[in-house]
């Protein structure tokens, strides 16, 4: 037999474990409320390809594949326990089974690991939480496909309604044909059926009801069979309290910002300062894209060096607030083509890091820069540090912060040489540190942060819906601290 032969057995004989991995994994979601990840990403609903890529992708981050033979067992293990509620990496038990040297069996060690989900410390299903989409732009198609996503056993968030102004003929359907299909993000994985005359949308089984109403006052939610919901305001119409309280309709009990909000709101970007949300809180920001893509990582870096000053620019793609060809703008060179041009504009971002890390004494400034490409952006970050380190030092750390720490969901690592903006098309992180580019002499640091400005915002937005909603299920094992 050849060394190809060889080779191709092997691949079959991994897909072969990855087809056998759909069925327990999708089990464990359905009956269990249970979320099987490999290092922070999901494997729920993945095609046996994506399962072994999955696996694969390790090797950039703790510098050896991780083999599907060496997460099956702790997959099996799992199965046969009495969970509850949870999100379970069996990349992270994989790994920690593999440094512990008390000779336990797979599974008393995946007992052992995963025990507060487990017996009398299981989290009791719930009923579920509705949620309300105000808009159905960009963000708010993306929220609508992630919540589908997650609908999952029904007992976490359901989508219960969309809230637009009416278009005219067929609204429903061009609306639906546009949750379908997207030119940047593909197709929607699943199927999606219109009933014109009850102005509902059913993707894959949910029934989402099109609300139309030109403001919220308009809207009786209880009217439709919504109660205690959480309204997502994707239309960025309103940012300070005032306006955002007109949400507060009978069938709603809190409303989220995809937007920076203003004045007193609340600016939240999940896994940073998301414990800080008061249970009886009502309003709150989900902050920018941007601004969740520099503060997870300038978190890290403060905690370890210590942040003394730094500027943050950022390369962005055009958004719909531009315009296609030159034409009137309320806002200084957003007016002129946005395919055709790089614009210099500001960001909001430099001043909402102080909301969302009040502890950080440093001086962040920041500006951007619009570019013609329709998503992914990558922040600049210049730091300068409380102390002199090595560029070798501050990989090795941010590598097991995007493994092992806290901020595991926010902050990626990848060491790619050749990788380009159109490779996180789709990432679920916050950004994606690039080693490759990474600059360190003495006390100040360059970090290049890549992030999905659309996708990887809208799943920080989800993030935080689940924890305010109180269906943000614990994580195993637990991130280093």
């Amino acid at each position: 037999m050849t060394v190809n032969d060889d080779s191709f057995t092997n691949w079959k004989n991994r897909e072969e474990i990855a087809e056998s991995m759909i069925p327990l994994i999708g089990k464990l979601h359905r009956e269990r409320d249970v979320t099987v990840l490999l290092h922070s990403r999901s494997l729920v609903n993945k095609s046996v390809v994506s399962i072994l890529k999955t696996h694969r992708f390790a090797r950039q981050i703790a510098g050896e594949e991780l083999s599907v033979t060496e997460t099956l067992p702790f997959l099996q293990a799992l199965t046969a326990l009495d969970l509850g509620p949870s999100q379970i990496d069996i990349g992270m038990l994989a790994a920690t089974y593999k440094a512990d040297d008390r000779g336990l069996s797979v599974e008393a060690f995946t007992a052992e690991a995963v025990a507060g989900a487990t017996g009398a410390n299981k989290i009791e299903r719930g009923e579920g939480r509705d949620v309300v989409l105000y808009g159905f732009g960009r963000i708010g198609r993306l929220v609508a496909r992630l919540l589908i996503e997650k609908a999952g056993s029904g007992n976490g968030l359901r989508l219960r309604a969309i809230v637009v102004r009416g278009g005219g003929d067929q609204d429903i359907v061009k609306r639906a044909s546009l949750l379908r299909r997207d030119s940047i993000h593909g197709q929607f994985q699943g199927t999606i059926t219109v009933d014109e005359a009850n102005s509902t949308i059913f993707a894959n089984g949910n029934a989402i009801k099109v609300i139309y109403a030109n403001d919220p006052s308009q809207v009786d939610y209880t009217a439709y069979g919504i109660k205690n919901a959480i309204l997502i305001d994707n239309t960025g119409k309103w940012r300070d309290r005032e306006g955002l309280s007109k949400h507060l309709r009978p069938g709603v009990d809190k409303v989220v910002l995809t937007a920076p909000g203003k004045g007193d709101v609340p600016n939240i970007v999940h896994g940073v300062n998301h414990g800080t949300v008061k249970p009886d809180e009502q309003i709150l920001s989900c902050a920018s894209c941007t601004t969740n893509a520099i503060v997870p990582p300038l978190k890290a870096m403060d905690d370890e060096y210590g942040v003394l000053r730094g500027h943050v620019e950022t390369v962005h793609s055009f958004t719909n607030d531009q315009n296609l060809l030159d034409n009137y703008h309320k806002s200084e060179r957003r007016g002129r083509s946005a395919p055709l041009n790089m614009v210099i504009t500001e960001t909001g971002a430099a001043s909402a890091v102080a909301k969302a890390l009040p502890d950080l004494k440093a001086k962040i400034s920041g500006s951007s820069i619009r570019v013609p490409v329709p998503d992914v952006s990558i922040a600049i970050l210049n730091l300068q540090l409380a102390r002199e380190t090595t560029r070798e030092e501050v990989l090795d750390y941010l590598r097991d912060v995007s493994l092992t720490s806290p901020l595991r969901r926010q902050i990626d690592f990848i060491t790619a040489p050749d990788a380009v903006s159109s490779d996180f098309i789709g990432s679920r992180h916050a950004s994606i540190v690039d080693a490759g580019a990474l600059k360190v002499e003495g006390d100040n640091a360059i970090l290049y942060l890549w992030y999905d400005n659309e996708f990887g915002y809208s799943c920080q937005v989800i993030r935080v819906v689940q924890h305010v909603s109180g269906v943000e299920y614990p994580t195993f094992p637990a991130p280093a601290v």
